[in-house]
Formats: C-alpha cells, sequence, structure tokens
C-alpha cells in the first residue's frame, strides 16, 4: 500500500526527474543558447517543485485499519475482522462461548494463511496520455546512447549572457581494432593514463562538441591529411599506422603517447613423426600459434623422389606428381591463437602408401599472413599387406596407377602368379578374380595402338580398383572357419615381426588376433553346444577343454609385453607355441576322452545302476500305494506309471501277473503271483507276492553294485576313498531293502532303497571328482570340470558351488536316466500336492522328497 500511494503521488516528479537527466546524457542542453537554456531550466525547476509539492500533499501513509482491512479483504470470510470481533451476546453462556472459542479458532486458522497482496501500480486513469513511460523510454535511449560525461559540461555554465559564451565544449573518442584481431570497440574518454598499446591498422574517430575551434587535435599516429588535424572541423576520423603521441588540445583535454602493436606472422611446427591408428589411419601432430588467431591451413604431401627406391615399377617417370593437399584441421571451439592438433588422414588406397614423402604445414590468419613449416621426411604410413600374394598384388596396382608403361610388366607378373594357383591361392573365387584382371589388360593391350599409354586411364582405373579389392580379399580374406581366421591373423603377426614392423601396426595386429581367437572359443562353446543337443559328443568331451578365456588372455598378454619389450624371437616363439596350442585344442579333448575311457565307463554303469534301483523304488512305492488304497482295481491307481518302462506301470498284480516288468541290465524278470488266488484275493497277497519279486530283483541288483565296485579305478587319493565308501553305504542300504522286501514291509524297504539312491549319487560325484583329478593333477579335489561329476549331478540337475544340484537348470538331453529321475520327481510332488490321499500317504511322501 505504501508503494501504490507513493506511485500515485510522485509519479510525476519521477517523470521530470527521467526527462531531465535523459535531456542532459544526450547532450541536448548543448544545443541551446544561453537564454534558451536558463528558461527551460527554469521551467523544469518549478515543475520539479510543484510535482514534489503535489505528492507531498496527496501522499498518506497507509494505517492499521486500512492495511487490516485490505488484508483481510483477500481472504475467504474476511478472518481478521472475526478475530478482531468481540462476544455481543450470550457471553456468559458456556455454550455460546464455546461456539465462539471454536469460530475465532476457525478463523485463526484462516487468518495464519494470509499473505501480502500484489500491490495495484496501475495509475492508468491519473495519467491517461502515458508521460510516465515517455520519460522512461527517454532514458532507456539515454543510457544506451548518451554519455553520462556530457553531465558535467552544466558546471561551464553560469548565469548571464556574458558566462553563456564561456561554456566549455565536451569531446568524445572511440577506437575501433581490425576485424581480424577480434577486439572490442574502446571509449577514449573512458582510457586512463597516457600510454596506449592499439593494434596496427585500428581506426580511431573523434567528435568535438561546442564552438568551431574550442578543441584541436594534434597527433603522430598517421599522415596529417589523412586525419585532418589541421583543419577547423567537429569531427576526425583516421587509421594508426605507427607508433607516435595524440592529443586533444583545449578545455578538458587529454593526451596519450600510442605504441602501435604489428601484426605476427602465424607459426606452425611438426611436433612428432606420422603414426598408424588402431583404425589403420595416418596420425601426424602439429603445434599452430597466431598472436590473433588462425584462420586457416593446408597440409601439402610430396613425394620424397630423392628417398625414392626407383626400381621395378618406380623406374618410370610418374603420370602425375601433383601433391596431396589437404585442410588442416582446426579446433571448432575455443581460442585459435595457440592449439595442438593432430591431422588424421587413411592413406590405404593411395598409391604412395609407405612410399617415403614430405609433410609440410602451411597456415594462415585473417591479415593474410602465411607461414609455412619445416618439411618432414617420412615414409606416408598405411596398413600393410602381410600376405605376400596381397602385397604383390598390391604393388602391381600401386605400379599401374604411378605409370601405364607398365602395363605389360604387370601383365607379364599377374601371370606368373596365376601359374600354380593350387601352391598360392587358399580360395580359387581369389584365382579367378585375377585371371579376369588378366584378361581385361591383355584384351586392352592388344587393341591398344604403338604411339601413346597401352590403355586408357578409364582402364587404368577400373583394373586398380579391381586389383585392390583382390588385395583386399587375399589379405582379410572372407573366411567362414573361426580358426582360419586366427591362423591368419597369426600369419599377419608374425610377418609383420619379421619385418620389423612399427610398434602401432604390430599392436594393431595383436588385436585383431585377440578378436579372432575369441571367435575361435566362441565357435568351440557353439558347436559343443550343438554336439550336446544331438547327442554326438559325451559329457567328458564337452568338458575336456579345462582352457578358460582367461588364460588365453594372459598368455596373449605375455607376447604383447615381449614384443613392447623388442624380445621378438621370444615372442615369436611364443606366437607358435599359442598357435599349436590352440589347433590341437579339439585333438587334445579327444585325447582325454580316450584317457578317461575306463572311468567315463564306469560312470556310465553306476547311472545304470541307479536307474534300475529306481525302478525297483517305483514298483515298490506302486505297491505302498495299493496297500493304502485297497478298492483301487488293477491299474486303476491315477497316474501310477513307474519310470522304467513296464516297471511299476499300472499293471495286474492279482492273479499271478504282478510285477511283469524287467529289472534294466540284468534281464530278470518279475516273478509271478500265486496262481491259485482267485481274483477277488486282497491287495496284500498280490502285493506280498510283488514284494517278494521285487526282492530278488533288489538282491541281483546288490550283486551288480558288488561287481562294479571290484572293477572300479578308485586310485588312492582322497576322492577314490569317498567313492569306496558312499558305495560301501549303498550296498548296505540294498541289503537292508531287500531284507525289508523279503518281510513285507515296504515302507522300510523304499527308505532303505532311497538311502541306497542317495550312496549311489554320492559315489558317482566323488568318483566324477577323482577322475578329474587324475586329469589335471594342478587341481584340487573337486575343481575338475567333469562332465558328471561336476556340472551335473544324476538328477540332471546343473551343480551350484556347493556341489549341490539345481533343478531350475536341469538339462534333459544328457541322458535318459536323467530324464526319468526328474519326472519321477515331479510325480512326487504331484501326489504330495493331491488333497484327497491319506495323511499316512501323504508324511510318506513328505519323507521321500526329503531324500532329495
Amino acid at each position: 500500500m505504501f508503494c501504490e500511494r507513493a506511485l500515485r503521488s510522485f509519479w510525476p516528479l519521477f517523470s521530470i526527474l527521467a526527462a531531465t537527466v535523459a535531456a542532459m546524457m544526450l547532450g541536448l542542453h548543448d544545443l541551446l543558447p544561453s537564454f534558451g537554456f536558463w528558461s527551460v531550466a527554469a521551467v523544469i525547476l518549478l515543475a520539479f517543485l510543484a510535482s514534489l509539492v503535489f505528492g507531498v500533499w496527496a501522499f498518506r501513509f497507509p494505517r492499521r485499519a486500512e492495511v487490516l482491512t485490505r488484508l483481510d479483504a483477500s481472504l475467504p470470510g474476511r478472518p481478521v475482522t472475526a478475530l478482531l470481533d468481540t462476544q455481543a451476546i450470550g457471553a456468559e453462556d458456556a455454550a455460546a462461548a464455546a461456539l465462539w472459542h471454536a469460530h475465532q479458532a476457525r478463523m485463526a486458522q484462516l487468518a495464519a494463511k494470509a499473505r501480502a497482496p500484489a500491490p495495484n501500480l496501475r495509475i492508468a486513469s491519473a495519467d491517461p496520455f502515458a508521460l510516465r513511460y515517455v520519460a522512461l523510454v527517454s532514458l532507456l535511449i539515454a543510457l544506451v546512447f548518451g554519455s553520462f560525461w556530457r553531465v558535467t559540461t552544466l558546471s561551464g555554465l553560469s548565469s548571464g549572457s556574458a558566462e553563456a559564451g564561456a561554456v566549455g565544449p565536451s569531446w568524445e573518442g572511440w577506437i575501433e581494432p581490425p576485424l581480424y584481431t577480434g577486439l572490442p570497440v574502446l571509449y577514449l574518454n573512458d582510457q586512463q593514463g597516457e600510454a596506449l598499446e592499439l593494434a596496427e591498422g585500428s581506426r580511431i574517430t573523434l567528435r568535438f562538441y561546442g564552438e568551431v575551434g574550442a578543441l584541436a587535435l594534434t597527433q603522430s599516429l598517421s599522415d596529417p591529411d589523412q586525419s585532418g588535424a589541421d583543419k577547423p572541423v567537429l569531427e576526425h576520423d583516421f587509421a594508426v599506422q605507427h607508433s607516435g603521441h595524440l592529443e586533444i588540445i583545449g578545455r578538458g583535454g587529454r593526451s596519450w603517447n600510442v605504441t602501435v602493436l604489428p601484426d605476427q606472422p602465424p607459426n606452425v611446427s611438426i611436433t612428432g613423426l606420422p603414426e598408424l591408428t588402431e583404425d589403420g589411419a595416418l596420425s601426424l601432430p602439429f603445434l599452430a600459434q597466431d598472436d590473433y588467431g588462425i584462420e586457416g591451413g593446408v597440409v601439402r604431401v610430396s613425394l620424397d623422389y630423392l628417398a625414392l627406391s626407383r626400381r621395378h615399377g618406380l623406374r618410370l617417370d610418374p603420370e602425375t606428381s601433383a601433391d596431396i593437399e589437404l585442410d588442416l584441421p582446426l579446433p571448432v571451439s575455443g581460442s585459435r591463437q595457440a592449439f595442438d592438433g593432430v591431422l588424421i588422414e587413411d592413406f590405404a588406397a593411395h598409391p604412395w602408401a609407405n612410399l617415403p614423402v614430405i609433410f609440410s604445414f602451411s597456415v594462415r590468419d585473417a591479415a593474410g599472413q602465411s607461414s609455412v613449416s619445416a618439411g618432414l621426411g617420412a615414409p606416408l604410413v598405411a596398413p600393410r599387406f602381410f600376405d605376400p600374394l596381397a602385397a604383390a598384388v598390391a604393388e602391381q596396382r600401386r605400379d599401374l596407377i604411378w605409370s601405364r608403361g607398365n602395363t605389360q610388366r604387370i601383365t607379364q607378373l599377374l601371370r606368373a602368379l596365376s601359374h600354380r594357383p593350387a601352391d598360392l591361392f587358399r580360395e580359387a573365387g581369389s584365382y579367378l578374380q585375377m585371371r579376369g584382371i588378366l584378361r581385361e589388360l591383355e584384351a586392352a593391350l592388344l587393341q591398344s595402338e604403338d604411339i601413346g599409354p597401352p590403355i586408357s586411364e578409364a582402364q587404368r582405373d577400373e583394373t586398380a580398383a579391381a586389383l585392390w579389392a583382390l588385395a583386399q580379399g587375399l589379405e582379410e580374406g572372407d573366411i567362414g572357419d573361426a580358426l582360419e581366421r586366427m591362423q591368419r591373423a597369426k600369419e599377419r603377426l608374425s610377418q609383420a615381426m619379421r619385418d620389423g614392423a612399427s610398434d602401432e601396426e604390430i599392436a594393431r595386429l595383436m588385436q585383431k588376433l585377440r578378436e579372432a581367437t575369441q571367435d575361435y572359443m566362441r565357435q568351440l562353446q557353439r558347436q559343443a553346444q550343438r554336439d550336446n543337443q544331438s547327442g554326438d559328443s559325451s559329457e567328458g568331451q564337452e568338458n575336456a577343454m579345462t582352457l578358460s578365456q582367461q588364460d588365453l588372455q594372459a598368455m596373449m598378454d605375455r607376447i604383447q609385453e615381449l614384443m613392447e619389450q623388442g624380445r621378438m624371437a621370444e615372442a615369436e616363439q611364443a606366437l607358435e607355441e599359442f598357435q599349436r596350442m590352440m589347433e590341437n585344442m579339439r585333438m587334445s579333448q579327444s585325447q582325454q576322452g580316450q584317457t578317461g575311457s575306463e572311468g567315463q565307463q564306469a560312470m556310465e554303469d553306476l547311472g545304470e545302476t541307479l536307474q534300475e534301483q529306481q525302478g525297483l523304488s517305483d514298483r515298490a512305492f506302486r505297491d505302498l500305494q495299493e496297500q493304502f488304497n485297497p478298492n483301487a482295481q488293477a491299474g486303476e491307481s491315477q497316474n501310477n506309471e513307474g519310470r522304467n518302462g513296464g516297471q511299476g506301470r499300472g499293471q495286474q498284480h492279482q492273479g499271478g501277473s504282478g510285477g511283469e516288468g524287467q529289472s534294466g541290465q540284468n534281464g530278470s524278470e518279475g516273478q509271478t503271483g500265486d496262481p491259485g488266488q482267485s481274483p477277488g484275493g486282497s491287495a496284500q497277497g498280490g502285493a506280498e507276492s510283488g514284494a517278494g519279486s521285487l526282492a530278488d530283483q533288489q538282491q541281483a541288483l546288490r550283486d551288480t553294485l558288488r561287481r562294479l565296485q571290484e572293477g572300479l579305478p578308485l586310485g588312492q587319493g582322497a576322492e577314490g576313498e569317498a567313492t569306496g565308501e558312499a558305495l560301501d553305504r549303498a550296498g548296505e542300504a540294498m541289503d537292508g531293502a531287500q531284507e525289508a522286501l523279503r518281510q513285507g514291509d515296504l515302507a522300510e524297504a523304499i527308505d532303505r532303497q532311497s538311502e541306497a539312491m542317495e550312496a549311489l549319487r554320492e559315489g558317482m560325484r566323488a568318483l566324477g571328482e577323482a577322475m578329474a583329478e587324475a586329469q589335471q593333477p594342478g587341481q584340487q579335489p573337486g575343481q575338475g570340470e567333469n562332465a558328471v561329476g561336476g556340472r551335473a549331478d544324476p538328477l540332471g540337475r546343473d551343480r551350484n558351488a556347493a556341489g549341490l544340484g539345481d533343478e531350475r537348470n536341469s538339462e534333459f538331453g544328457n541322458g535318459r536316466a536323467h530324464r526319468r529321475a526328474w519326472d519321477l520327481l515331479e510325480e512326487l510332488r504331484r501326489r504330495m500336492g493331491e488333497q484327497g490321499r491319506e495323511e499316512d500317504e501323504r508324511q510318506y511322501l513328505e519323507r521321500l522328497l526329503d531324500q532329495f
């Protein structure tokens, strides 16, 4: 409210002040005669006093009641007024007092949300002609185009006509540097001191205000005719040509000693040698400097004929000797006064690749000055061809571009190269491609005339492109086999070491060898997966490769370290060993599989024993289930199918046909029941007959395990002892299961059979670790990567770090026993989840699941 009332009362005063200051900054007072100036000054003074009196008379300080009323109006319900009110009636009534206090509390909550309302600064009704905006715009224009120095000229004004003629003049000056410097314009009046440093070619502009001749200019920075210093004028404009003195004579005059800074020519130098980047491009560092910035530059590459070996295809004079010109790379952002840059260009396809050349850099600045660096003689580095045939083809391409007079010689060499293709060409396509190029050249030679080049420029360019594609195909090749790509990469690296290639070239080829080796390892992994899916490869062969990616990486790091140390002979020897190891990796896998064939056969026999034990346990479990469900007819038990074909299938056990499935490898048939028993006999009688048959089969399986134990290659290690102990426990559990079956205690028999299966699994796990330990003596027991002992348990589950199975990652394609064991486990879980089964049966199923 204070701002609103102050603006409404004093806006005429503010407008007069703004207009007066704007007029003085723009120097309007200098244009008026003395009488006019004082007349205007008197009018402005009267208007100022009148507006001040009006403002003081109209202004009123806001009172507290007005402030509260303004604040209360901004809130719903006027809570401030409600808080100031008092209870008029019912003050002695407790209910009315409580209601009043509740009303006051709500109003207090509303009042707490009060915020100062925005001031209303609209005074259009008091200023319908917007004079305040006119004054404000005038002040803004004066701030931009005017000067406060013009206000100081008022001090020279005096009262009376005699003093009016003595009004002192004023002046202004600007210094505009040349555009190429990029420097800002300087205001000469603001330059402190008597020393000035200006760029050569800067332009000085001076303006004198007041009577002509009141101020004079003397200077020695340019020719007098150019500046017009001797003429009584009010404006001077001249360019600074040399150092000298500048002085303004008169009231308020000043003087400076000016030093001219000439524009220095730019400078560029080559700071290193050309190197090869990982992408095969040339990299050449340089340094460029200029006092105001580099405008542009050119890199020129010329052939060094003095260092060039003029032999073979280079004996003839080149058809074109034009230099290579490239734009100098400049910073996209930042200062260009001094910067380090790198020229990066790919010269792989240029005919001068790897020939001696001379590099020269030239730069120019915005003033047009230029300079050239000292020439650097070095090879035009580019990726080289390490395949001998590819290098020969690339050389013929270079000779053809060098001079078409080499066409006959190139044709003869290409014919010689293609004479015995089996000795040189790895692929028939490359040979056919060379023969096609050769036929085209020979046809062009037959059609050529005796005068002039043998082939045209178009034919030369077409043939050069075909030769370049052929050379690249021979060098890189379209090799589909990862092993062959790795061999090619190794050969190129070996050739580079023998030829004394640069460190950058060797590092690039070493990286290609790493990539090819990784591709080969991935190919081996994919092949192993395909073999597993098709069942053509045994688990031992799948996991016989124990060389990891980390081992390969360490070997290649060692090779690269030897090369960096300059020990090329040792590096090449290590590279040969690495290559032999990679080529023989599959052979080593096969040999490891043959070495462990005896142990692998034992593993398979134990797996079949476990499978047969599982089938017997399935049949015992079915018989036990029928005891709990005596009303079920033969074959009516839902989903009652064992995992061994006919074993455990829901077939009729009454009437002499119970348990007719075979016992796997032994071929023992199930014993039949009592033929004299009627079909209506009890289920218990059929179960006893089936139990007797199961007992005989259990005894036969125990004998089989005993024979297997006698022929197992247990060895002398801890894992061999663990295998023997586990199989002994399995035999004892089988004996207990046989005894229980003969006594008709199916529940006890199933428990003992579960113990036997668990002991067999432990024995197979220990045997697998013993086999891995025997194949890899440097590893600790249990660390070997055996197919059965190291990766999957008898149920086909991948083992984790603790050696336990994980049914989430089961591999069902690794064996029939694994699939059948897994299906049995799923069947147990399904029956456990059926709520209609007896509690005793559910508890038994739970005990079975605990075994897994």
